[in-house]
């Protein structure tokens, strides 16, 4: 049980030539730098300092299981809520919402453990996500005018076209990973660009935190409250264990506030919407849940590949590829681990289609990313072990198999869910301005291309998701909907749109002449396999296993 002390400090051999280091420097003469005789001027850090915890230092083993089963609380809120809105639409009743939640919790277990072990090898959960919502909107809305005898015949008819356009739209996230495309556009990012791309990461989901916090306001807004008082303001005595458990305290302390509200009659004469966000027993899916099942390939019957739909997925298959790439920087950064090489991005994209082929087979209702509440909650425990994240699949496989347990926590209220992604994503999107250090924050030239992406990042999604919101179809409405689907999905992702702008302005605008400015000396060598000797220490494949694999594809 190491704690980070000097755990991952063996920086550089002797022959080895790091990256430029920055130092203050004072000006000759008489003159100091504005501000230097008030205070000190920070360095700064590659990585993070004050994590009790690195990726490679693992606490003891019941607190690694506390600190997984936190993991697997916290990845819960994003699939009950997809599940949740997704499968009444499709036709789907309790029990059918009951045995999807198990299935996307069961893939994202073999998901995680994949990843953490031959993938990006960071301590990042793989969990549902948002950005397959419209292309799975789209099939909904074209299946609702077909013939059915019943609801379920159309929920079943759904979830099997959604089946064969994932299976045909991994394909896009395997070449794009196992061909190093993707590795090669990222080589194209630099410090400046990663600040939004991060930020966008976090403040992207803006939707997610006090709009659903505010659905049910008794039971949101004292979590939020109870969470920074108890996590930050407590006596230092029982600050580290606080620190790292406070989340699972509040959440237990709050359910039960919840349910005694429940009880007490306090909901029985609101409206359904107020019901289905406070009541602890309106979620229906202790009572639908089974006892044990295991999910199995093609559960609900064989996919349907529809030409149309495919295409949207796609779409869906590029913005989640971009919005992994900026939760893993987070990630990397929160567990104390140095950026990820373009190579290691590469096989974990490609590793990301593949899963996604196996959400495909398997029958969950979207694909697969990285989950950002994950990366968030590793900033606030200050815990970023790969171990922990590892032990945590074994909480998603157990509690997807014996259905009733999982159904049990599953019944949490989603305002309970909502009030801690204001405080975890907050921190990604923290985590993603700190690295403008690397960067000159006085460069104008710089402020330009930061303000603009991050600017339209937010501003261009935020137009696409309002106008879907009122029109039920996005802004892009030509004759061709796998056009528009593909457009509309990718134009609604802040870190995608903030990449694309990103990389557009910072590799058009004066980029040799300011390449010291965006800091590309000090990222340059953590992009190149050899070019940094941490690169070896923190991504290499375990076990020798790359001595096995076919070296193009891994190298």
């Amino acid at each position: 049980m190491g704690e980070t002390g000097d755990h991952h400090h063996h920086h550089h051999n002797n022959n080895h030539q790091g990256p430029p280091q920055p130092v203050v420097a004072l000006p000759p003469g008489p003159f100091m730098p504005l501000g230097a005789a008030k205070g000190p001027v920070y360095a700064p850090q590659e990585q993070l300092q004050s994590l009790h915890y690195c990726i490679h230092s693992n606490p003891s083993w019941h607190q690694t299981c506390i600190l997984a089963f936190q993991h697997y609380i916290v990845m819960l809120g994003t699939t009950v809520l997809i599940a949740s809105v997704v499968v009444p639409l499709m036709g789907g009743n309790d029990g059918d919402k009951a045995r999807v939640i198990q299935t996307l919790l069961f893939m994202s277990g073999i998901n995680t453990l994949l990843q953490t072990l031959i993938g990006s090898r960071l301590p990042a959960v793989m969990g549902p996500s948002y950005a397959y919502l419209i292309p799975v909107m789209t099939i909904i809305n074209d299946n609702n005018n077909g013939n059915f005898d019943s609801d379920h015949q159309r929920f079943v008819h759904n979830i099997r076209t959604i089946q064969g356009s994932l299976i045909v739209s991994s394909f896009v996230s395997i070449i794009l990973g196992y061909s190093k495309v993707w590795g090669n556009l990222t080589r194209l990012f630099s410090p400046l660009i990663i600040v939004p791309i991060v930020s966008l990461v976090g403040l992207g989901l803006f939707t997610r935190g006090f709009p659903q916090l505010a659905n049910c306001t008794e039971i949101g807004l004292p979590m939020l409250v109870l969470l920074i008082l108890v996590q930050q303001h407590l006596h230092p005595r029982a600050h580290p264990i606080l620190e790292r458990y406070a989340l699972l305290f509040c959440i237990g302390f709050v359910w039960a506030f919840a349910a005694i509200l429940t009880v007490g009659g306090v909901y029985n004469r609101v409206k359904l919407q107020t019901k289905l966000s406070c009541r602890t027993d309106y979620s229906g899916l202790i009572s639908s849940s089974s006892w044990v099942r295991v999910p199995y390939p093609f559960q609900w019957g064989t996919p349907i590949f529809s030409a149309s739909s495919v295409f949207g997925m796609m779409g869906a298959a590029l913005v989640s590829s971009a919005e992994t790439t900026g939760t893993y920087y987070a990630t990397a950064r929160l567990s104390g681990a140095t950026p990820p090489p373009a190579h290691v991005l590469s096989r974990s994209i490609g590793l990301q289609g593949i899963s996604m082929l196996l959400d495909g087979l398997f029958g969950t209702i979207v694909g697969t990313t990285a989950t950002v509440e994950n990366a968030g909650l590793l900033g606030l425990t200050r815990v970023g072990s790969r171990r922990v994240v590892q032990v945590s699949t074994s909480f998603m496989l157990f509690f997807s198999i014996f259905g009733k347990f999982g159904a049990f926590f599953a019944s949490i209220p989603l305002p309970i869910f909502a009030a801690i992604y204001c405080v975890l994503f907050g921190i990604v999107a923290a985590n993603g301005i700190s690295f403008i250090q690397f960067t000159n924050n006085n460069s104008m030239r710089n402020m330009y291309v930061l303000g603009l992406s991050l600017f339209l990042g937010i501003s261009i999604p935020y137009y696409f998701l309002s106008y879907t919101m009122t029109a039920n179809h996005g802004p892009v409405n030509t004759g061709g909907e796998w056009f528009n689907d593909i457009l509309n999905t990718i134009f609604s992702s802040p870190p995608t749109v903030a990449i694309i702008v990103g990389v557009l302005l910072d590799n058009t605008l004066e980029a040799r002449d300011t390449a010291a400015e965006r800091g590309v000396p000090w990222w340059i060598p953590f992009q190149n396999r050899r070019g940094e000797v941490r690169n070896e220490e923190f991504y290499s494949l375990p076990l020798r296993i790359n001595e096995f694999m076919p070296t193009r594809f891994m190298r």
